[in-house]
């Protein structure tokens, strides 16, 4: 397994794996890796098969936290992780830096940005409102640095997923986007990164995301007729805020395709929730 972080070294190689034929399958991670980045690795592989190349991006991007977030608090173990790709298969690690990532001048800082201006609007776009113009260009560079067939992304972030789908469609990328299912702990909460923060108490109140989805989802399930979106929304708000650590951002129910808001809930509306457990803030979805 190779580990790259210059970005001309990335591209020649990708360009090789080009002229030998291989299909080169891609998973954009910010490290700190769990089960579920490595499920995404397989995913990949099996997706460009044997004689494909699978290629992880490590590389926790500064353009997509506010200036409030947790950017200095995200966990790196960068040792670890190539340790787990290795064992996974990967072909080849990319972790760039960010002077190669965002370049600037003596007179001129790094100023071209991708934005989508439709999918981006609510919920995470609501509460973080320049964090997909961050996520939109660096997946953007990075899908020119490594040049994938197919680039596989995690349902956990739903709107992130959806709003990259349209950047490939609507910018021409030549790659197809997969999205796989979310990746849970035993007792249903998502994998991620930041569960490594939720220490002590903080982490038996973050199964308040998982409740509200089993609770909507029943509720919708044994409904005879459409919810109220409204009425839902202050259900599972109470629910959740029940934990004394525990504080809604958003509760939101929308078309699963366009991302669009529905004021009643029924069947196939998707759900999707930010929580803060103490300091750290999760998200989750699910389909009802």
């Amino acid at each position: 397994m190779r580990n790259i972080s210059s970005i001309a070294t990335m591209q020649n190689l990708a360009l090789q794996w080009k002229r030998e034929g291989r299909r080169i399958g891609f998973v954009p991670t910010m490290g700190y890796l769990h089960e579920g980045h490595i499920s995404l690795v397989h995913r990949a592989r099996k997706l460009v098969g044997k004689r494909g190349r699978v290629a992880v991006s490590i590389y926790v991007n500064p353009t997509q936290f506010g200036p409030k977030e947790d950017l200095s608090k995200y966990p790196r173990d960068l040792r670890r992780d190539l340790q787990l790709c290795r064992a996974a298969g990967v072909d080849t690690v990319f972790a760039p830096t960010d002077a190669g990532m965002y370049p600037h001048t003596e007179t001129a800082a790094y100023s071209t940005w991708v934005i989508e201006e439709q999918l981006s609007r609510e919920m995470e776009g609501r509460s973080r409102p320049t964090h997909f113009r961050g996520v939109t260009t660096v997946v953007a560079k990075l899908f020119n640095i490594v040049l994938p067939d197919v680039a596989v992304f995690g349902a956990k972030d739903w709107q992130q997923a959806a709003i990259i789908q349209r950047m490939v469609h609507d910018l021409n990328f030549p790659l197809t986007i997969d999205v796989a299912p979310t990746h849970r702990e035993s007792d249903g909460l998502a994998m991620s990164s930041r569960n490594k923060n939720l220490v002590g108490n903080l982490r038996p109140q973050a199964i308040a995301l998982w409740d509200a989805i089993q609770t909507a989802q029943q509720r919708v399930s044994t409904a005879k007729q459409p919810l109220s979106a409204a009425t839902l929304r202050k259900q599972l708000q109470r629910l959740i805020e029940q934990r004394p650590d525990a504080r809604v951002d958003y509760i939101e129910f929308f078309e699963p395709s366009t991302l669009r808001a529905v004021t009643k809930v029924s069947r196939g509306a998707h759900l999707a929730l930010a929580v803060f457990v103490g300091t750290t803030r999760l998200i989750d979805n699910a389909r009802l």
